[in-house]
């Protein structure tokens, strides 16, 4: 068996696409931006702002690119369809072993970063709160906790990931109101986009690298197309619509934010200062909120993460396909994928863990948090250009002129990841490299076994 039933409607798919992006990146990446501007709130809010229009381009070109095709795989039907087998292939290998395990991983310290915060009291920049032993067990804990929950259950990761979303948007929405309010009256958000920079050396193009991570995740609703009702009309609205909330309740974050507490307490502090000046019990329910909000995105990574291999196997493509083909009869889940998934998760988790806190991997040390947009918008770039050539039938706004803002926005985005990792980005191009000419020797096998099948039995 092969096939996954139609289980989410439009309602759960926009949650899907909100509630991956939102619920993590905001909360730690918004000290990162404010840091990589030297403090200057204002430049800040730009960057917020660019970051958000190459997510909503993106995913408006890629909702059109949804009406037109719908199997398995999201974006790797949309790589292979144009691009042919072999690109749509290295697609998906990049997305199985890199990219949803990777950002998975950094969800599941997120998640236990703030836990350790909301149960201890700590700052959410001390070292306990960062890589102590409590951060680290939880972080394993809630991997294997979201893997149970989406192979095991996948109607109840659905339903989570809809309250999840519902619930991670009350933080969001009440530091906004409250921060844009209490700061517009008593001034702080207007010295704070006026101050002079706290810093020297800010760089736009830095803090845009920033918000990749935070606006990074929209694609992998592309992953689960094949089991979303009508998905050729619910997938685009969930993307356009998923992208519009997700900006809007972004920078009115960033602003509350800024409205709460000056730049100097935001930088030595991180985002929980704001919420500290709420009062004691306020801050702990908010900080309570952020751990569910991050655990709802958490949820949603990890759906796509356990059907990566998958999406590969049902083409027969990638680690053994016979095998993680399978589709278990009684919960309508790829079990075998799904494990597979997890062990990815647990790899990069420990990567992740130990070259940006530990000094481990000499050499190869790299932000797996940040890196891996380095190459997955380049990868877009064919699809768009090949869309842009192929699709005479389109209409010439949706053929021409929403792939090229995608193209310019996607350029941005790797010129501003080089331009603030340095030399991080050979590191990781090494460890991308390797892992893609591995996949590159499970693709020749594969070939050479149905070759030979075919062969023998013609003869």
């Amino acid at each position: 068996m092969d096939s996954l039933k139609k289980r989410y409607g439009l309602s759960t798919a926009i949650c899907m696409v909100v509630g991956i992006v939102i619920g993590s990146g905001v909360f730690f990446k918004a000290q990162d931006v404010l840091d990589e501007t030297g403090g200057d709130a204002a430049l800040g809010v730009l960057a917020w702002i660019i970051g958000g229009a190459v997510m909503v381009t993106l995913a408006a070109t890629f909702a059109v690119l949804a009406t037109k095709y719908e199997r398995v795989g999201g974006v790797v039907d949309y790589a292979e369809t144009l691009c042919g087998k072999t690109y749509g292939y290295f697609v998906g290998w990049f997305l199985s072993l890199i990219y949803f395990p990777a950002m998975t991983s950094v969800l599941a310290w997120v998640s236990a970063r703030y836990t350790v915060v909301a149960l201890f009291g700590v700052s959410s920049v001390s070292e306990r709160a960062l890589f102590g032993p409590e951060c680290i067990a939880i972080a394993a804990l809630y991997l294997v906790l979201s893997y149970f929950i989406n192979a095991v259950a996948p109607r109840l990761a659905g339903k989570i990931q809809v309250s999840a979303t519902v619930i991670k948007l009350i933080p969001l929405f009440v530091i906004a109101i409250v921060g844009v309010a209490v700061g517009s009256f008593n001034g702080t958000l207007g010295e704070s986009l006026s101050a002079p920079v706290a810093r020297g050396g800010g760089s736009l193009f830095a803090a845009v690298s920033c918000t990749a991570f935070a606006y990074e995740g929209w694609i992998i609703a592309t992953a689960i197309n094949a089991e979303i009702k009508n998905a050729k009309r619910n997938l685009p609205i969930a993307l356009t619509v998923g992208a519009a909330v997700i900006v809007l309740a972004y920078l009115l974050f960033y602003l509350g934010v800024l409205g709460l507490a000056d730049t100097d307490t935001l930088l030595t502090e991180g985002t929980t200062a704001a919420f500290d000046t709420l009062g004691p019990f306020f801050s702990s329910v908010i900080n309570m909120l952020v751990v569910v909000s991050c655990l709802g995105t958490l949820n949603g990574l990890m759906l796509a993460t356990t059907r990566g291999i998958f999406a590969l196997s049902v083409r027969g493509e990638g680690v053994s396909p016979s095998t993680f083909s399978e589709v278990d009869r009684h919960t309508n889940t790829p079990h075998n994928s799904a494990s597979l998934g997890l062990l990815l998760t647990a790899l990069w988790l420990f990567y992740f863990l130990g070259s940006q806190f530990f000094g481990w991997f000499g050499a190869l040390r790299f932000d797996s948090s940040e890196l891996p947009v380095l190459t997955i918008y380049p990868l877009y770039a064919p699809i768009l250009i090949s869309f842009m050539i192929k699709e005479r039938g389109t209409h010439p706004a949706l053929r021409f002129v929403l792939p090229s803002l995608s193209l310019v926005g996607c350029g941005i985005m790797v010129a501003a990841s080089i331009f603030r990792h340095g030399s991080e980005v050979l590191a990781y191009l090494l460890v991308f490299a390797a892992i893609m000419l591995l996949g590159a020797a499970f693709l020749f096998l594969n070939r050479k076994r149905k070759k030979d099948i075919e062969i023998s039995e013609r003869v």
